[in-house]
């Protein structure tokens, strides 16, 4: 029997139990075939409050209004409370939850009754840090709160100036903050708010030694919000040193992919881009996003792409900022409609229509695996990933 790709299944001389092994994990291909109606449906919680309950700021009530915001979702509903009552928060949350709302809208609101107040936000990749500074500025029309981003790849010189400006917030990547604080640009000593974003993946990154050293020189006194996906050992130990008396907050929201169907494809690695080729050329394939594994695989597979006629290109790592900005525009704008990706995409890029994601090599653990295809079926859209396995 076959692999048909609307179906899902395997071959029937291979072992549907086997484990593909991925450095120190191991995914379990079946994982790959589950049906959107196959995972636990969790029910909604009815949310307690309006944001017109929360005692906020006429004109910042207004942007959220302007915003199309009617509800606050779970973790708003729970989070700006207490962070408003400045509280410690360890939030326990996945992407898509309405987080960065969640710490935004209190923390703007703290800005506005102390013009003096300093908050300094971390997040894993430059795409998650521009996404969670553009949040910021979508409730601040009007308002007079300044958000700037500390990012690696782009000019250190201009972010530069705009700190000694005095913005209220900083939102950046551990590695350019810890930069900035060396050069006496930063000053973690004024810092009022400390917020970890992703905690969980900025670990998996390498960034428990800059955390540790940023959090260090900051006052014992600061308010600290900590959120995370997951919480293991490592990140037990974190909560321990960074956070005084939190309020934990857990959302056990219906899994990010509850609308996207996945399938796998059954293809040898010497004919995968032959495969990839025949699929993207399909109709139905409107706007498609191509994990690969290493910045050289995803190159030249979007090289390959573009000689054969395709509107694609490639991100990673290892290009400049203000190139990776071009790209992430371009692809939200339609102006090329297949994107080839590290994982440098699978968190931090929001855009709510791309039809596909293909796995074309595999993802290194579950977690990265479920990230990867929550790009797609956003909202209440229908999304579909695929995966190529051999």
């Amino acid at each position: 029997m076959q692999y048909n790709r609307h179906s899902g299944g395997y071959r029937q001389n291979r072992n549907p139990n086997r484990f593909r092994s991925f450095g120190r994990k191991r995914i379990d291909s079946r994982l790959y075939i589950k049906r959107a109606d196959e995972f636990t449906k969790i029910e909604d919680i009815e949310t307690k409050n309006s944001f017109t309950d929360f005692g906020l700021n006429a004109e910042l009530t207004k942007n959220i209004k302007l915003k199309g915001y009617v509800k606050p979702t779970q973790i708003q509903d729970q989070v700006i409370p207490q962070i408003i009552k400045g509280r410690d928060i360890l939030g326990i949350a996945d992407t898509g939850t309405g987080k960065t709302a969640a710490f935004a809208l209190p923390l703007i609101e703290k800005v506005l009754k102390n013009p003096n107040e300093r908050i300094l936000i971390m997040a894993p990749t430059r795409e998650l840090a521009m996404q969670i500074k553009q949040e910021f500025r979508s409730f601040t029309w009007g308002l007079k709160v300044y958000i700037t981003l500390a990012i690696g790849g782009s000019y250190l010189r201009e972010q530069i100036m705009e700190i000694r400006r005095g913005p209220h917030v900083i939102v950046g990547t551990p590695g350019r903050i810890k930069d900035l604080g060396k050069r006496r640009v930063l000053d973690f000593s004024k810092i009022d708010t400390l917020v970890l974003d992703e905690v969980d993946r900025m670990l998996d990154m390498g960034f428990i030694g800059d955390i540790k050293s940023i959090v260090d020189q900051t006052p014992k006194s600061r308010q600290t919000l900590f959120f995370s996906a997951t919480v293991d050992s490592k990140v037990e130990r974190l909560i321990d040193t960074f956070l005084n008396n939190p309020v934990k907050i857990s959302i056990k929201s219906p899994n990010p992919s509850s609308h996207v169907e996945q399938n796998i494809v059954r293809v040898g690695r010497n004919m995968r881009v032959e495969k990839l080729k025949e699929l993207v050329s399909e109709a139905d394939f409107k706007k498609v996003l191509i994990f690969g594994s290493t910045q050289i695989t995803v190159e030249r597979l979007a090289t390959t792409l573009i000689q054969t006629g395709f509107r694609a290109e490639g991100l990673h790592g290892g290009k400049r900022q203000n190139v990776r900005q071009k790209i992430v525009k371009s692809f939200k704008e339609n102006q090329i409609n297949i994107l080839v990706a590290t994982d440098v995409a699978a968190r931090g890029l929001d855009i709510s229509d791309i039809t596909h994601v293909i796995n074309f090599d595999e993802p290194n653990n579950y977690q990265d695996y479920i990230h990867r295809i929550g790009r797609t079926g956003r909202g209440d859209s229908k999304g579909y990933a695929l995966t190529f396995v051999e």
